[in-house]
């Protein structure tokens, strides 16, 4: 009869405390002791984001002119990124709050101070490459230029959900 702290993690009974499925693998770390990743489960898929028909969202143009004027604000410091987070993806997220602290450390360098920046929202060109897929581009009308800023959008859980902004 073999005991259970005789086997390998692998061969141990299902729900052992040595037990571990077979679609994690061990992970080592030089800072930190081993630990476990889970590969997904295919159920995954099932409980992500949902994808959503135009048909069911409605006009993305506010949305667009609104996510334009936000992220030009964000940009130049006087709004909190975090008040689109509901609005934008973890990646998209993650991207601006790069460029708003390169921006910060800019203005900073320069000795400037956050101040709300005056400009107007031109036109909005937006196509639909496919189904719950809104690809656009704002033009931003600012005293010294003109600015482009491309948003993909996504219907995302039953919202439009912005995927990819960049602002040129």
């Amino acid at each position: 009869m073999t005991h259970a702290h005789a086997l390998s993690p692998q061969q141990q009974p299902v729900g052992s405390p040595g037990a571990r499925r077979a679609t994690e693998r061990p992970v080592a770390s030089p800072r930190m002791p081993s630990k476990v990743i889970r590969a997904p489960f295919e159920s995954d898929a099932f409980f992500g984001a949902q994808p959503t028909a135009s048909a069911s969202l409605p006009d993305p143009n506010p949305l667009l002119e609104n996510l334009t004027r936000c992220v030009i604000e964000i940009l130049a410091g006087a709004r909190d990124l975090q008040q689109i987070a509901r609005w934008v993806t973890d990646e998209v997220y993650r991207n601006l709050l790069k460029r708003v602290v390169l921006s910060d450390r800019a203005r900073r360098a320069r000795g400037e101070k956050a101040a709300r920046p005056n400009f107007t929202i031109g036109s909005v060109v937006a196509e639909a490459p496919r189904d719950g897929v809104i690809e656009a581009v704002v033009i931003v009308h600012g005293r010294a230029r003109s600015r482009a800023v491309a948003i993909r959008l996504e219907g995302l859980d039953s919202r439009w959900r912005a995927t990819a902004i960049n602002v040129l």
